[in-house]
C-alpha cells in the first residue's frame, strides 16, 4: 500500500477544507474513537487507562478517546496539563466531565499502576521545545516502557523532519496512532525510534496525492517480473565499479560483490591502488583499468577512492562517461571540494545519484551535520534541486529525493550501523542501473531491498556488510515469487 506524505502545511490544509464541511468538532470525535478503538484491540487487557491531555486540539483528541474507552468498561482518567484553549478542545473536555470523567490537574506520583498511558499533550501544532510541566509529563510517559501510546505523533517530535523540537527529547512511544495522513517525520531521524509501531488513519477522508511517499514496492514493480530464460550475461549490462586506495581495497570489493549477486551481467572493478587481479571470495569479478573498458552500462565509483589526483582524473572521466554514474563516498568529498567537478556533475547528461551520509551531505551543502539531521528531507531535496540528479541521504529512515518529489524508506535496522554497508546500497543502485532499470525502480528497489535484508537479518547486531549481498538477493527473490 503507497503511504503518501503530508507536511503540517498540506495536512492543516486539508484539514480546513474538510473541517468546512462537516459539524463542529467532527473529525476530533473521529480521531479519538479510532484511536480509542485500535487501543482497545491492542490492549484488550488493559483495565486502567491513563490519557495526558494538552491544551490543544491533541487533547481534545484525548478527552474523546478517553470517553469511548470508558463507555466500554476501561477505567479511565485524564490528565489536563494546561486547559483546553480550542473551541472543539473545551466542548470535548466538558462531554467528558458531563458523563462523569475524571480529570486531574497534575500527574500521579506513580504511573507503574496504569496499565496503558495515552500521550495526548501535542499533535503537529506545538513549534516550541517542550518545557515546564510539559516536559516533565513527557518524561514520565516516556519511562512507561510498553505502555504509551502517542496520538496523532509523539508530542514533542517535529512533524515535517523527525527532529525533537529544539533538540529537546520528548514521548518515546511505544505505538502512534496518527491521523488524516502520514507524516515524514514519524518515518526518519528520531521518528523512526519515537514512535514504535505506527498506525495511519484518514478518518473517512480522501485525501490528495503529496509529493512525499513511503517507498514500497509499488514503486519498482519491474523488479518483480522474472527473467526470460532466453537469455545471457549481455542481456543484463556491464557495472563498473572504481575505488580502493592503498588500504581501502575492502570497499570496492563489497560494491562490485553487491552488483554481480544482484544480478548484473558482468562487474569490472578498477582498484586505482593496483596490484590486484583477483578476488578469491567471488573470482567472477574482473579486474580491469576504466580507461580500457569499452563498453560500461553503470559505474559506482568512491567506494575507498581516496582523493588524490589519480581519484580526481578518475572521477572526472566517470562524470563524462556514457554510462549511468553512482557517487559515493570519497568522490562525494572530491565533489564537495571541487568545484570543477561540481559543474561537471552538474552537466552530467547521464542518470548520477548521489548517495551520501550526514557528513558527506553536509560538506557538499557547505553545513554541519547537526543541520542536516534536523532537516533530512530539506537536505536531500537541497541536493538533488542543487546538482539536478537522484539523491540517497542513509541514516534512520532513508531519503531520496529527487526533482520536486522525496520518498523515505520504511525498511532498515540497526544492523546496518557497521562498516562497509553503504558500499553495498552504492552496488545495489549500481548492478540495478547497469540491467537498464530506469532510475526510479533501481533507486527506489535499491534503497528498499538493502534495508528488507537487514530486517530478514532479524537481530540488530551482528551484521556485516559482506552478508548483506546475498540477503538482499534473497529479499528480491522472494518479491518475485509473490508477484508471480
Amino acid at each position: 500500500m503507497t503511504f503518501h506524505l503530508y507536511t503540517v502545511a498540506q495536512l492543516r490544509t486539508i484539514e480546513q477544507q474538510v473541517a468546512a464541511t462537516l459539524p463542529a468538532g467532527s473529525l476530533m470525535q473521529r480521531a479519538g474513537e479510532v484511536a480509542a478503538a485500535w487501543i482497545a484491540r491492542r490492549y484488550p487487557q488493559a483495565k486502567r487507562i491513563l490519557v495526558v491531555c494538552g491544551p490543544g486540539n491533541n487533547g481534545g483528541d484525548g478527552y474523546v478517546c478517553a470517553q469511548s474507552l470508558r463507555a466500554i468498561g476501561r477505567d479511565v482518567v485524564c490528565i489536563a496539563i494546561g486547559a483546553p484553549s480550542p473551541q472543539d478542545a473545551r466542548e470535548a473536555s466538558m462531554r467528558w466531565r458531563r458523563a462523569g470523567g475524571v480529570t486531574l490537574d497534575s500527574l500521579p506520583h506513580r504511573l507503574d499502576d496504569w496499565n496503558v498511558v495515552v500521550d495526548a499533550l501535542f499533535g503537529i501544532g506545538l513549534a516550541r521545545p517542550l518545557a515546564g510541566p510539559y516536559f516533565a509529563a513527557a518524561a514520565a510517559m516516556s519511562a512507561c516502557h510498553g505502555r504509551v501510546v502517542a496520538l496523532d505523533l509523539p508530542s514533542g517530535l517535529d512533524a515535517d523532519s523527525g527532529a525533537w523540537i529544539g533538540g529537546v527529547t520528548g514521548v518515546r512511544a511505544d505505538s502512534t496512532v496518527s491521523f488524516l495522513g502520514a507524516k515524514p517525520g514519524l518515518f526518519t531521524a528520531a521518528g523512526v525510534d519515537a514512535c514504535g509501531s505506527i498506525v495511519i488513519d484518514a478518518l473517512g477522508v480522501t485525501l490528495p496525492a503529496a509529493g512525499g511517499r513511503l517507498i514500497d514496492p509499488a514503486d519498482f514493480e519491474a523488479l518483480a517480473s522474472p527473467r526470460q530464460r532466453n537469455t545471457h550475461k549481455g542481456s543484463f549490462g556491464n557495472l563498473l565499479v572504481v575505488g580502493g586506495a592503498a588500504g581501502m581495497l575492502g570497499a570496492p570489493l563489497l560494491a562490485a560483490r553487491a552488483g554481480l549477486r544482484l544480478g548484473a551481467g558482468r562487474v569490472y572493478v578498477d582498484v586505482v591502488g593496483g596490484g590486484v587481479g583477483l578476488d578469491p571470495a567471488m573470482p567472477e569479478l574482473m579486474f580491469r583499468e576504466a580507461s580500457t573498458l569499452r563498453e560500461v552500462d553503470a559505474t559506482v565509483i568512491g567506494c575507498g577512492l581516496g582523493t588524490d589526483s589519480s581519484a580526481h582524473a578518475r572521477l572526472s572521466a566517470a562524470l563524462q562517461g556514457p554510462g549511468a554514474c553512482v557517487i559515493d563516498a570519497d568522490a562525494l568529498n572530491l565533489l564537495a571540494d571541487d568545484a570543477a567537478l561540481r559543474t561537471l556533475a552538474r552537466g552530467a547528461t547521464t542518470v548520477c545519484v548521489l548517495t551520501p551520509h550526514p557528513m558527506e551531505a553536509a560538506r557538499l551543502l557547505g553545513s554541519n551535520v547537526a543541520a542536516v539531521q534536523a532537516d533530512r528531507i530539506g537536505a536531500a531535496r537541497a541536493l538533488a534541486r542543487a546538482f539536478g540528479h537522484w539523491v540517497v541521504l542513509k541514516g534512520a529512515g532513508s531519503v531520496v529525493a529527487h526533482q520536486d518529489a522525496f520518498w523515505i524508506n520504511p525498511t532498515g535496522s540497526a544492523a546496518l550501523a557497521t562498516a562497509g554497508t553503504g558500499d553495498v546500497l552504492a552496488g545495489f543502485i549500481g548492478a540495478l542501473l547497469a540491467q537498464s532499470h530506469d532510475p526510479q525502480t533501481a533507486v527506489l528497489g535499491a534503497v528498499w531491498l538493502h534495508g528488507r535484508a537487514a530486517d530478514d537479518f532479524a537481530q540488530d547486531v551482528g551484521l556485516v556488510a559482506s552478508d548483506l549481498a546475498a540477503l538482499g538477493a534473497r529479499a528480491l527473490a522472494r518479491l518475485r515469487a509473490t508477484a508471480a
